[in-house]
Formats: C-alpha cells, structure tokens, sequence
C-alpha cells in the first residue's frame, strides 16, 4: 500500500483527519522524530494511525504520546509496544515557542500527519484550539452550500 505522492516529492504516510474536524490549527510546525528500524518499515507501508495522539512538551524536549505504529512482523523484538512514546527532534527556538503555546490556556499540539520526505520521516505539528459543537456545524453546513454552488455552476455551464 503505497501513499500518494505530492507536487514536491513528499508522500503521506498517514494523515489526523479527525484532527482537521475537531481543531482549529493555528499554525503547523515539521519535526522529525526518533524511530527504531521496524517502526520506519511499519510507517512506510502505511501501518500507522495518528487518531488520539498529542505531542507534550517538557524538560526541554518533545514528545509524541499515543501514536500507534503497528508491529512489524519480520522483526525479531515480542516485547514491542505500539503506543510508546517518541522523542521530536526540533531546533531549541521552535520548542520553546511550542512550550509556550501548549502552556496558553484552550491550545495544544496535535500531530496532523506523516509524511515520508525522500529517506526520512517528519511530522506535522498543529498549534490548536478545539472546536465548539455549533462550530463543526457551521463548517459542514458552510461545505455543504458550497458544494451545491458548484454542482449547480457546473450543471448551468453544459
């Protein structure tokens, strides 16, 4: 199972769709993380989910909690845990402005996806605050009109 190549050479490993639905992200951030060699095999054929997992920040470094890559058959490690935590790798400036936004009261770092950048693996971080109930709905009502503009111009303009 191969991931969709980008414009740019990058390809998705694996995307928080549910993230986009329940945040509003106020700014995105690339780090690379630290992985073992299985779990590098595991991300590159797609084995991984992003759904519930966040990234904390402390003691000067980053780390991304609950993100699940499965495990990887040919290794040879039984003792391996798929929701471990793994350290971001990221310039001292970038963290401590990302300590200071997830210290801001109503925001919090999500991951919003992997993506496999030539040999290596990054991750992108969103800056969020979580949306309302009412606010879900006014965007899937705003994508619903919107899409009803377009099917109409489309059916005029044959």
């Amino acid at each position: 199972m191969s991931a969709p190549e980008k414009a740019d050479g990058l390809k998705a490993a694996a995307k928080n769709k549910k993230a986009y639905f329940d945040y509003e992200i106020l700014e995105k951030f690339e780090a690379g993380i630290i992985l073992t060699g299985p779990e590098v095999k595991s991300i590159r054929k797609g084995l991984v989910q992003l759904k519930g997992s966040y990234v904390q920040v402390f003691n000067g470094r980053a780390y991304i909690e609950k993100m699940h890559i499965s495990y990887y058959p040919q290794s040879n490690n039984p003792d391996y845990d798929p929701l471990r935590s793994r350290e971001l790798l990221l310039h001292k400036k970038e963290l401590e402005l990302l300590a200071a936004r997830s210290a801001e009261k109503g925001l919090t770092l999500v991951p919003l996806e992997i993506l496999l950048k030539k040999h290596l693996i990054k991750v992108i971080l969103g800056v969020c605050r979580g949306k309302k109930q009412h606010d879900k709905r006014s965007v899937l009502k705003d994508r619903a009109v919107e899409r009803d503009i377009q099917s109409s111009l489309k059916k005029f303009s044959r």
